[in-house]
């Protein structure tokens, strides 16, 4: 058998049992707030995470486009760099022809000419000189 007591018909037995009675009704409504404010509360962590999602999403598809242009920036300026380096070819080939002219001309006509001399970074624009220090860049430099 329980070992509550079992009503009776004496208002004495009738006392304890309406406490525990009132007291059960009373934790069940606080662990049903309880509940729903731990509902509510991962309710709202699952909107954050959502909403953060969005944010990174949004931010990712941004980095995208930025990561396209500056590709695209790249291969222009890869291009106009190689029309660069083949119109330095062509002008140094020019000057050293030029330089063969006057060479011969100075050395047949016994007039001194003054015969630049073609700079080694002309000749050679691999070994064109480079700042010492490295260029740093910032994702501010990124920001359109």
């Amino acid at each position: 058998m329980s070992s509550l007591p079992v009503r009776g018909s004496t208002g004495c037995q009738e006392s304890p049992l309406l406490g525990i009675d009132e007291h059960k009704r009373k934790r069940m409504l606080s662990n049903r707030e309880s509940a729903r404010r731990s509902r509510m509360r991962k309710q709202q962590r699952f909107d954050d995470l959502i909403s953060q999602a969005a944010e990174l999403k949004n931010q990712n598809s941004q980095i995208e486009m930025q990561i396209n242009l500056l590709t695209q920036r790249y291969g222009e300026v890869e291009s106009e760099n190689a029309v660069l380096r083949a119109q330095l070819t062509e002008l140094t080939e020019r000057l050293q022809s030029l330089n063969s002219v006057l060479r011969f001309l100075e050395e047949f006509s016994g007039m001194a000419m003054d015969i630049p001399e073609i700079p080694d970074q002309l000749l050679k624009p691999w070994q064109l000189p480079r700042p010492a220090q490295p260029i740093s860049a910032t994702a501010d430099m990124l920001q359109f």
